[in-house]
Order: structure tokens, then C-alpha cells, then sequence
């Protein structure tokens, strides 16, 4: 079993119930109940007839516990604790997913003593209180059921799954062994039994755990970003196409597409699924000068999100790459980012040629400063599959890829508690005093125990149960 918080929350003795599954009309809901009520809710509704088999499903008539009406006829499944979702008793009740049998379900458990509605996420908090669930467990369960795209899903059923807790679990070993080690030669220095390298081993496994943690903070912000879209951002000179190419990739109208120059004057943004990945779209002003202060705005808005865009989509106009605005686009924005060292904090640039069609068979003219670009057309779709294929490629190094390597750590609160191990780790290596040592190891440990355990701090545990629905 897993480490829960130690302590059942408020109102854990009651016995709760909800509706899992959607709101509205639907073909079957899933109401359940969890709690040492939950045997005598379903004896209740399902009388005369007596509890079913454990874990298996059977068909029983539904009444109102006052009146004997029936209320439907529904599939229910009995799940006596510890081996349920929430380590209590549970029931689930399948039935009819209209909203009167719903409704007439809800209203008789609320009839039945010792019952009450379930608040947000209190399902699972108590999972994670009887020890189901780790809190990183939880938190890839609120991912899994908010994930938008196949990359979010992979990378919160990774979390679901344990692996991100058995990591932090794994380094915890490493700490206790280095601080056994540590704690050892305090008590007994003086004896001869005690091994002479005793310091030295507990020093060599601090050090390849800093060198783990430093891995893991460095790619942080891929994890942040996963989970909350990377920033995209398209930009360009006036009338390349950049309204068309957001439309073509957001898949609906949201720029307003013309051939007058200017058109977009402001930054509009759109989350969209890119090739799998989440990201927010931000389609930005042609980047010119000398128009009107309206325009010069939308221009200095432009540039301000270019600096905070992870993904820059740089789009031209094929047929008009001469052009003094292509040939300045070229040499400001698309040049310079080039030049730059990669590396795992640089912003990343795609040079996107539009409207292909416009151009002669043999492509656009050679030029020998023409960066690595793909060749477009918003108008006909033609080259849409390779850029695809493309910005798959560069999102999976900005967001990180969820189907390989280590678990990417998707929240602020993960990074916070590493960074604090890690800190304590320096605190370790730098002291020269064995107590203050063995102290610096004991608070890098109860980082990690924060990490997926929550410490027990109710006001970190509110804000992360607060993301489920009622019924989870």
C-alpha cells in the first residue's frame, strides 16, 4: 500500500455520494458512494434483496427508500474496503442516464441517514488519505482527466502510474543510506569496527544524487510546459500569411484574413492541438515601420511576444522573398536566431515559406543565405503534413518527449521541493560540521516526503484537490 498523508481529512467519517460520469443525457451515469454507510445505501435502494457479490456486476431494481418507488432498473457493483478506488466501502450505481433517473438516484441517497453529497475531488482525497494514491499519483490522475492532447495523456498516465513517485521514492533510499552512513560515524567514530570510508560513500551519494536532481530541475520547464502549452508564436512582414497559417493549424477562423497590409494589428491567441502537443497560438502584427501609432502598437506588442514565445513560426512570402520587408525580416529575426548556440533554454524557429502555389515549378529562386525553411500553401494545404511532422519535432524538444527518458516534472510545486533537496544537498558538501551534515540530509529528505506525500499541509492539499470535479 501506498504512504498516504497520515491523517484521514475533515468529515472522513461520513459516507459520500455523486455522480461520476457527465452531466447531461447520455446512454448510462455512474453514481457512486464511498464510506462505511455504502452497504446499507445499496441495501436500501435495492431492497428486499441483499448485498451483491463482491466486484461483480448484477442487475437490481432501484426504489426510493421512503416511498418504494421505482426509480430504475440499473447495474450496481459492490466494492468492500480496503480493495476500492478509496480504500472505504464503495457502490456504483449504473443506471439510465437520463436527467430524471439521475436526479431521482441523487435524491433518494441523499435520503438515506448518514449520506451526503461529495465535495470537489473528495473522492480522491481520500484515496489519498487511506494511501491509494501518492499525491504525484493524484496529480497525474487531475492531469489525465484535464489532458487535451496524446502528449498530455501519455505524460499524466506516466504520473498515474507511479513513476515520477517511485523516482522521488528511489532518491529518499539514497538519502536515508547517505544519512545512516552520516549518523554512524557520529556515534561511533571511535570504534574500531566502524569502516574506515564510511564518510566517503555517504559524500559519493550525494553527489550522483545531485547530479540526478540537476537533470531533472534543468528540464522543468519542459514539464511546465507540457502541461500548459508552449508558447507559439507566428510572426512575419505584412500580408506572408501568418493569419492563414494560424487559422490553417487552429482549424477555425480565428484571424481575420485580407490582402490589405496591417490587417492584424493586435496579438490573438488560440490553444490548439499541434501535432499532438498542446500549445497557444499567437498570431502578432507584420513586423514593419512607419505606419500609424494604431499599428506601431500591434508592431511593439508583436516584438514584446517574440521575446516570450518557446516556438517562433517566422512566415514569408515565397513568391517576394526580394522584397526590402522579406530581405529585413530575414537579416532582424530569422539571421539572428540562427546564430545562436542551441541549447536547452534558446528559443526555437521554424522559417515557414507561404504560398507555394504562387511560385514556378522549380521552387523559389536559389539564394545561398537562405536559411532551412519548408515550403506552404494555406491556400491549397499543400507542405501542411511536413510542417506537421516539423513542429512535432520542435515541440517535443520545448515540452520534452512523455513516451521516453525520466518523468518530466509538470508543476511549480515539484520543482519548488527539488530545488529545495538540492539546496540542502550544497547546505551538506559545504558544512564542515558532521551534525550540521546529518541535519542538511534530513531536510533534503523531507523535501522528497513533501513532494509526494504533501506533508500533510492542508492549505497544498486543498489547492490540488480543488482541480477535480464533484464524483472524482
Amino acid at each position: 500500500m501506498r504512504q498516504g498523508s497520515g491523517a484521514p481529512g475533515p468529515g472522513f467519517g461520513a459516507t459520500i455520494f455523486a455522480l461520476s460520469s457527465g452531466q447531461g443525457r447520455c446512454g448510462i451515469a455512474v453514481i457512486r458512494t464511498s464510506g462505511p454507510s455504502s452497504g446499507h445505501a445499496l441495501r436500501s435502494l435495492t431492497a428486499p434483496q441483499d448485498l451483491p457479490p463482491a466486484r461483480r456486476a448484477c442487475l437490481r431494481l432501484l426504489s426510493d427508500p421512503c416511498s418504494q418507488e421505482p426509480l430504475d432498473r440499473a447495474l450496481v457493483l459492490w466494492f468492500p474496503g480496503p480493495q476500492s478506488f478509496t480504500g472505504e466501502d464503495c457502490v456504483e450505481f449504473h443506471v439510465h442516464g437520463g436527467p430524471a433517473v439521475v436526479s431521482g438516484v441523487l435524491q433518494a441517497l441523499g435520503r438515506v441517514p448518514g449520506l451526503r453529497p461529495a465535495k470537489a475531488g473528495e473522492f480522491t482525497r481520500r484515496a489519498f488519505a487511506h494511501g491509494k494514491l501518492s499525491l504525484t499519483e493524484v496529480e497525474g490522475l487531475a492531469d489525465l482527466i484535464h489532458a487535451e492532447t496524446e502528449a498530455q495523456r501519455r505524460q499524466a498516465l506516466r504520473q498515474l502510474d507511479g513513476e515520477l513517485g517511485q523516482l522521488c521514492r528511489d532518491w529518499a533510499k539514497t538519502l536515508t543510506k547517505a544519512l545512516a552512513h552520516v549518523e554512524a560515524y557520529i556515534d561511533f567514530a571511535e570504534d574500531d569496527n566502524l569502516e574506515e570510508d564510511v564518510l566517503e560513500r555517504a559524500d559519493s551519494q550525494v553527489r550522483e544524487l545531485e547530479v540526478a536532481l540537476g537533470a531533472h530541475l534543468r528540464d522543468a520547464r519542459r514539464g511546465q510546459r507540457l502541461r500548459s502549452g508552449a508558447h507559439v508564436v507566428v510572426t512575419g512582414p505584412p500580408n506572408a500569411g501568418k493569419s492563414s497559417l494560424v487559422n490553417l493549424l487552429s482549424r477555425k477562423p480565428v484571424s481575420i484574413v485580407s490582402p490589405e497590409p496591417g490587417t492584424t494589428r493586435d496579438v490573438l491567441e488560440t490553444p490548439v492541438d499541434l501535432a499532438g502537443f498542446p500549445a497557444l497560438l499567437s498570431d502578432t502584427a507584420g513586423l514593419r515601420e512607419g505606419m500609424g501609432p494604431v499599428e506601431q502598437e500591434g508592431v511593439r506588442r508583436a516584438r514584446k511576444r517574440l521575446e516570450q514565445a518557446d516556438l517562433i513560426l517566422a512566415v514569408l512570402d515565397a513568391s517576394d522573398l526580394a522584397s526590402p520587408s522579406s530581405r529585413n525580416f530575414l537579416d532582424t529575426v530569422v539571421s539572428p536566431m540562427g546564430a545562436r548556440s542551441p541549447n536547452g533554454n534558446s528559443q526555437h524557429l521554424l522559417l515557414v515559406l507561404n504560398k507555394s502555389d504562387l511560385l514556378p515549378q522549380g521552387g523559389p529562386d536559389a539564394s545561398p543565405d537562405l536559411p532551412p525553411h519548408l515550403l506552404l500553401s494555406c491556400l491549397t494545404g499543400e507542405g501542411l503534413d511536413g510542417l506537421l511532422e516539423a513542429l512535432k519535432k520542435e515541440l517535443a524538444a520545448v515540452c520534452g518527449d512523455p513516451s521516453t527518458g525520466s518523468p518530466l516534472l509538470t508543476r511549480a510545486r515539484h520543482q519548488h521541493h527539488l530545488q529545495g533537496c538540492l539546496d540542502a544537498l550544497g547546505h551538506y558538501r559545504q558544512t564542515k560540521d558532521v551534525s550540521l551534515a546529518a541535519e542538511a540530509l534530513r531536510v533534503a529528505r523531507g523535501h522528497l516526503a513533501h513532494l509526494t506525500s504533501g506533508g500533510g499541509t492542508e492549505e497544498i492539499l486543498d489547492i490540488i484537490f480543488r482541480d477535480f470535479c464533484v464524483g472524482k
